[in-house]
């Protein structure tokens, strides 16, 4: 873990006079980061409100799973993106055990699932369907994957359950899983050349689609009791037969402790909500405009103070 400090790029926004609580701990809140650009801009971006606000920050880094059950015992204080699609199993255990709460919703609507950028259709003209990219399989394979097709998705940690849709769906493909987000940017960079047809995990609020227009593939559609129950859904004999929520929630998940112990940085949480055009631009200064997490937090900053000064000058 390190301590934020308040960076020096945020320049004049940060000179601007901000209320400083009073009534929160000096202990240090600890907000965990993960392995995806608009999480990791987000919460570098929430730390320094909170140190405009004067608290004390520090951040560590942690599996996007195992964080839930971190905060319900205290050792992380909040989570600033749960991804209904990725994260909201988890996030609803650890509910259940108690220690840990929703602390409301983000603006953004998500989708999390397979996606192609638009040269692929040229190739596999029956899509977004997939029974028709199913249909084109071998457009996919590579020598990893014999005859089969290859689907890139996401790092293990992410949990995203492809294989086992893969063999509800009876689909000819094999899910090889990507190291890093910045993996599957660069497959899809790799096939742009020569129009190679790719199909990769992607989600949004996302840059991508602004560098390479595609679409999500469009599965059954997701229905309570797909991941659970295997009398439900097309193949009775599986589950996880379905696709993803297309309009899923993203959250906000905070240790029950917080209210009491830091009630002014807390409201701020509470208040904080982004939109999917702000995420994803998060995302752009990290993945395209190649910036430095803690600078893109204090450039969007020092670029959207209309947005974020009401949220701490009503915390008090």
């Amino acid at each position: 873990m390190r301590k934020i400090t308040q960076l020096a790029a945020v320049g004049a926004v940060a000179a601007a006079p901000v209320s400083v609580s009073a009534m929160d701990s000096s202990d240090p809140i600890t907000l965990a980061t993960h392995n995806w650009s608009s999480q990791i801009v987000m919460t570098h971006l929430v730390a320094q409100l909170f140190e405009m606000n004067g608290n004390n920050v520090e951040l560590v880094s942690t599996d996007s799973q195992a964080v839930y059950e971190s905060i319900r015992l205290g050792d992380v204080t909040a989570e600033l993106e749960v991804w209904e699609g990725a994260f909201g199993v988890a996030f609803n255990e650890a509910m259940e055990k108690g220690g840990l709460h929703d602390a409301g919703d983000h603006n953004a609507v998500t989708r999390e699932d397979w996606w192609y950028p638009m040269w692929t259709k040229e190739s596999c003209p029956g899509l977004p369907s997939w029974e028709a990219l199913n249909d084109c399989a071998s457009l996919f394979a590579t020598p990893e994957t014999g005859d089969k097709g290859r689907f890139l998705g996401g790092p293990v940690d992410w949990l995203k359950h492809d294989v086992e849709r893969v063999e509800g769906l009876g689909m000819d493909f094999v899910v090889v899983n990507a190291g890093s987000a910045a993996a599957l940017w660069a497959e899809v960079a790799s096939a742009e050349p020569t129009k190679r047809p790719v199909v990769i995990f992607n989600w949004t609020p996302n840059f991508v689609e602004a560098v390479w227009p595609g679409e999500f593939v469009e599965f059954p559609e997701y229905f309570e009791g797909c991941k659970d129950d295997a009398s439900l859904g097309p193949n009775p004999n599986a589950t996880y037969d379905c696709g993803n929520p297309a309009d899923g929630y993203l959250k906000k998940a905070a240790w029950d402790g917080m209210p009491e112990k830091w009630p002014s940085a807390y409201k701020i949480l509470t208040t904080i909500s982004f939109t999917n055009p702000q995420i994803a631009e998060m995302a752009k200064l990290v993945d395209v405009d190649e910036m430095e997490p803690e600078d893109a937090a204090a450039h969007w900053l020092e670029q959207n103070e209309d947005t974020w000064r009401p949220w701490i000058e009503g915390s008090s």
